[in-house]
């Protein structure tokens, strides 16, 4: 199926609940395009001109949340 992204594993998922800094980095790259796509923002210039523009402010703080949440309160599920 095309445009179908691969699950993030179970063992680098534990890996970022327990603080590994790699994990934690592959986390937040697999969302980064959702994170762009949420803090993206209509522009206009001196002109009325309409642009698509991404809030850094917002897609830092966006990034900063996730990573809050995955050290916080992020529950793992047993099957």
């Amino acid at each position: 199926m095309a445009g179908r992204v691969a699950p993030i594993p179970v063992p680098v998922i534990l890996a970022a609940t327990n603080g590994d800094d790699e994990a934690i980095a592959v986390v937040v790259r697999h969302y980064q395009g959702y994170i762009r796509a949420l803090a993206t923002r209509p522009l206009k210039d001196a002109y009325g001109n309409e642009y698509l523009c991404v809030d850094e402010d917002m897609r830092l703080r966006l990034e900063t949340k996730l990573i809050h949440s995955i050290l916080t309160g992020f529950k793992v599920l047993s099957a």
